[in-house]
C-alpha cells in the first residue's frame, strides 16, 4: 500500500485537477504515479513540463522508453519496469527489446551504445571518462542528444526515487524478472550475467 496518498481524480481540486486532466487525455488514465505526486501541485507540472519537454527533443520516443527502462533497472523501481513496459510497447518497442533495454543491451549498435552509456551516468553518478562521451559521438549521436540523454536519465532518477519513497501501488502489469537479476542489477544478455554496468 502506498506510503504517499495517491488522489483520486474526481477528488482532486485546483492545479491539481486540471493537470490531472491533461494526463487523463493523453494516456486515458492517470496513474498511480502521478495521483501519489499530484500532492503537490508544483511537482507535478514540473514533472509533466520537464517530461513533455523532452518528448518534443531529438531523441526518439523508443529511445526515451529504452532509457526509461535501463535506469529503472539499475534503480529497482518495479513501478517503473511495469509502467515503461507497457509504455514501451505502444511505441513500437517488441517484448525483446524491452527485454534488453533493461540489460543495457540491443541489437543495434546505436542503440546499444546509447544503453550501455546511460549504466555509465549512473554508476558514475555523471563522472563519466571521455571514451564514454567519444563512444556516444562515433555511434552518430549529438552534443545535444547527449544532453538529452542526461536529462531523460534525471527525469527517470525521479520517478524512480519518487516510487521508493511513496511505495506507489503498480498499476500497470508487472515487468517478469530478468532471471538471475536481481534488484538494481543489470543483466547482459551476452554473456547471460547479472552486471553491475
Amino acid at each position: 500500500m502506498s506510503r504517499i496518498t495517491q488522489i483520486a481524480p474526481e477528488n482532486a481540486q485546483g492545479k491539481t485537477q486540471q493537470l490531472f486532466h491533461a494526463v487523463e487525455k493523453s494516456l486515458g488514465m492517470v496513474p498511480n504515479l502521478m495521483r501519489a505526486v499530484g500532492n503537490s501541485p508544483a511537482a507535478l507540472e514540473g514533472y509533466l513540463n520537464f517530461s513533455g519537454g523532452l518528448a518534443k527533443g531529438t531523441l526518439s520516443a523508443q529511445h526515451r522508453e529504452q532509457i526509461a527502462l535501463a535506469v529503472a533497472q539499475k534503480n529497482g523501481c518495479d513501478y517503473c519496469l511495469a509502467a515503461h513496459s507497457a509504455l514501451g510497447k505502444m511505441v513500437g518497442l517488441t517484448s525483446q527489446q524491452i527485454h534488453d533495454s533493461r540489460a543495457l543491451a540491443a541489437v543495434e549498435s546505436k542503440t546499444e551504445t546509447l544503453l550501455k552509456f546511460v549504466g555509465k551516468v549512473i554508476d558514475t553518478r555523471g563522472h563519466v571518462d571521455d571514451a564514454d562521451l567519444q563512444d556516444l559521438r562515433d555511434a552518430g549521436f549529438t552534443e545535444g542528444d547527449v544532453a538529452e540523454t542526461v536529462a531523460n536519465v534525471a527525469l527517470n532518477i525521479f520517478t524512480n526515487y519518487f516510487n521508493h519513497v511513496a511505495e506507489t501501488d503498480v498499476d500497470f502489469p508487472r515487468a517478469e524478472p530478468l532471471v538471475g537479476v536481481e534488484r538494481g542489477q543489470a543483466f547482459d544478455a551476452n554473456c547471460g550475467c547479472a552486471v553491475n554496468a
